[in-house]
């Protein structure tokens, strides 16, 4: 046998290579086994998908106008659930929180609103604006033309932040139901994903 000749293949007398596809118990193990890996993958997947849900990102649906026109019915966002646990809430954001109890009964568990007071601010509307702590806002989000009603001041207490819906006609929001606590945050909106053709950050 020359150098460059293959290893030969010791064989038992009586038996046969096995080729590929070949399968020695019949298929019957063969089978077991791959169905034992896909469920093990479903069930990965979802436990995975679970996780990421649960602690780091969910989608959500836009059930009304009361973000128009930055976020119209229909729309699907992503939320992150961990930013605020690596930053503080600023002002501008846009966040999913639980619906406050004092709010009437709903299918709508979450809502979805602006960040516009922050902890130790005074919040009012006069003449058409928001003002913070007797100063105007800068709203460059808002459609031109859009104004706030009057409303009285609101001193928004520790832990606790102003929502309100860029569609200031058209959104129960901070000015019904008062500041939200931090504890009912959910997320930070971040990334609208439906419709394909409007896909942007917020």
């Amino acid at each position: 046998m020359s150098p460059s000749d293959p290893p030969a293949l010791d064989l038992d007398e009586g038996t046969s290579p096995v080729e590929p596809g070949d399968d020695p118990e019949g298929g019957h193990g063969s089978g077991v086994r791959s169905l034992v890996e896909w469920v093990l993958v479903v069930g990965g997947a979802l436990v995975i998908a679970l996780v990421i849900k649960t602690f780091l990102l969910q989608a959500f649906y836009i059930p009304s106008s009361s973000m128009v026109s930055t976020l119209n019915i229909g729309d699907r966002v992503l939320v992150n659930k961990l930013s605020y646990d690596l930053h503080d809430v600023h002002r501008g954001d846009i966040i999913v929180f639980e619906r406050p109890e004092s709010e009437a009964d709903s299918p709508i568990s979450d809502l979805i609103k602006r960040v516009v007071g922050l902890p130790g601010d005074t919040v009012e509307g006069q003449n058409g604006q928001v003002l913070i702590d007797g100063e105007p806002l800068a709203e460059p989000y808002l459609d031109e033309g859009v104004t706030t009603g009057d409303f009285d001041p609101v001193e928004v207490p520790e832990g606790h932040y102003f929502m309100m819906g860029d569609n200031r006609g058209d959104s129960r929001d901070s000015r019904f139901f008062g500041p939200i606590a931090e504890d009912t945050i959910v997320g930070r909106a971040f990334f609208r994903v439906w419709p394909l053709g409007d896909i942007s950050t917020l």
